[in-house]
């Protein structure tokens, strides 16, 4: 065991959550959670490929990506957040998927 080379690697990771999602789910559980689905598959999952991001954990309404850099990671916040706005100005204020990200970077 002392013998063993430990292999190190930088790692940024994303977290993301959606705002007021256990209010959203009390008031319309079936339209939330689909909403919440439509998401996921037609904007975030294609951001984080694009950004180079690989989906560490999916929790409900919350997520964990890992990228090679903070920067990809920072960019592609940006961009998930661009998306989100573009997307949310179409539905009316009850159905608006609003997140909340964070960024760290760790080795």
């Amino acid at each position: 065991m002392a013998g063993e080379r430990v292999q190190r690697r930088l790692a940024a990771i994303l977290a993301a959550d959606v705002v007021g999602y256990s209010r959203m789910v009390e008031l319309d559980e079936a339209g939330t959670v689909g909403r919440m689905m439509t998401l996921q598959v037609d904007l975030l999952q294609p951001l984080i490929n694009d950004g180079g991001g690989r989906v560490v954990k999916l929790m409900g309404d919350g997520l964990l990506v890992e990228y090679g850099s903070a920067v990809d990671a920072v960019r592609s916040a940006i961009a998930i957040q661009a998306a989100i706005g573009d997307r949310n100005q179409d539905l009316a204020e009850a159905e608006r998927m609003v997140s909340a990200l964070a960024s760290t970077s760790a080795m």
